[in-house]
C-alpha cells in the first residue's frame, strides 16, 4: 500500500505517491482550474495518474488552504474563497469512492518536516509559512495538533505582539480584522510597510537585495520586518516552546532569518535562556505534498485497503 498526497495550491495542484520508505514513486501536477467542480475533477484525475504510474492503489491525503469546521463539516478560512462553505472532503470522497484525510497546507508542511525532514526526531515542531500570506502548523510527538476547533497553528491571524505606537491599529486583513500578524510578516506585509514608509513600491526580493547592498531605507524596512517576525515567534515559544521552527514559503529562502532571528527572539521569551532549531524545510516545495501523504501512517493505509 502506498501513500498518495495532494497539495491543493491556489495556482497548481500536485499529486504524489510515496513508498513506505518515503521515496517518490510518481509525481504529477496541473493548473488549479479555479472553480469547485473542475478542481475536484482535477484532483481525481491526478490521483489516477500517480497510482497508474506507481502501479499501486494508495491512501489519500489532501493539504489545502483553510480548514474544515468541526461543527459544520464545511471549509472555512481558505484564501481560495470558492472553497469556503463547501463540503470539500466529503465531495472528494464521493468523487474518489474512498476515504480522504484533509488538513491545512501549513499543517502538512509541519508533519512532513517532523516525520523525516528538518525536525525529524524532535518532540515539538512549529512550521512557519511566510510568502504571500502567513501560515503555521504544530506537530507534537510526530502527531499533528489541530485543536478542539481546528484552528491550532493559525498564528497569522493573531495580533502583532508588543506593538509600537506607530503599528496600531495596523492594516486591514482579508479576514475582516486589523493588525493581524499576516499583514506585517508576510511578503505582502514587507512590501506594504516599505511603501508606506518610503513611498516606493518594491517587491520583497528587491527590498532584501537593497538591504544587503546597504541601501539605508531598505535596511530599516528589513530590520523592522525581522523584529516583527521575532516578536511573533516569541509568543509561540511561550505557548508551545518548540524544539524547532521550520520555515516554508518564498521568504524561507532568506538566509538572514536563520542568522539573526535567534538573537531577536530570545529577549522576548519568558525564560532565563532560550534555544531552538530554526531551519528551512528540508523537503522545500515538496513538503506540502509529502505531509498530505503522511496524514495516513503506513499501517493505517494498509488497514484501510484491507
Amino acid at each position: 500500500m502506498i501513500q498518495v498526497g495532494v497539495d491543493f495550491g491556489g495556482t497548481k495542484i500536485e499529486a504524489a505517491a510515496l513508498a513506505p520508505d518515503g521515496d517518490f514513486l510518481a509525481r504529477v501536477r496541473a493548473p488549479n482550474p479555479g472553480s469547485y467542480d473542475a478542481a475536484i475533477a482535477t484532483v481525481r484525475d491526478l490521483i489516477a495518474q500517480v497510482e497508474q504510474q506507481a502501479g499501486a492503489r494508495g491512501s489519500i491525503g489532501v493539504g489545502a488552504p483553510g480548514s474544515v469546521s468541526p461543527r459544520t463539516g464545511v471549509m472555512r478560512n481558505a484564501n481560495s474563497t470558492w472553497l469556503n462553505g463547501r463540503r470539500f472532503r466529503e465531495d472528494l470522497e464521493a468523487g474518489l469512492g474512498r476515504p480522504v484525510r484533509l488538513a491545512n497546507d501549513a499543517n502538512c508542511l509541519a508533519l512532513s518536516e517532523a516525520v523525516d525532514g528538518a525536525a525529524a526526531g524532535l518532540k515539538v515542531t512549529f512550521a512557519v509559512i511566510i510568502g504571500t500570506g502567513c501560515g503555521g502548523g504544530l506537530v507534537v510527538d510526530g502527531k499533528l495538533v489541530e485543536g478542539a476547533n481546528g484552528v491550532a497553528g493559525e498564528w497569522g491571524h493573531t495580533p502583532l505582539p508588543w506593538p509600537k505606537t506607530y503599528e496600531a491599529p495596523g492594516a486591514a486583513c482579508w479576514c475582516g480584522r486589523h493588525g493581524c500578524l499576516e499583514t506585517w510578516i508576510s511578503g505582502t506585509g514587507l512590501r506594504r510597510d516599505h511603501a508606506a514608509r518610503t513611498g516606493r513600491e518594491l517587491s520583497g526580493e528587491a527590498i532584501i537585495a537593497a538591504a544587503r547592498a546597504g541601501e539605508a531605507e531598505a535596511v530599516v524596512s528589513f530590520d523592522r520586518y525581522l523584529d516583527r517576525l521575532a516578536r511573533g515567534l516569541a509568543v509561540i515559544c511561550d505557548i508551545a516552546d518548540p524544539d524547532a521552527f521550520v520555515f516554508g514559503g518564498g521568504l524561507s529562502n532568506v538566509g538572514e532569518l536563520y542568522e539573526r532571528l535567534p538573537g531577536l527572539i530570545e529577549p522576548h521569551v519568558f525564560s532565563d535562556g532560550w534555544r531552538a532549531r530554526l531551519a528551512p524545510a528540508h523537503w522545500g516545495d515538496s513538503s506540502g505534498v509529502r505531509g498530505a501523504a503522511r496524514l495516513w501512517t503506513t499501517a493505517e493505509a494498509q488497514a484501510a485497503d484491507a
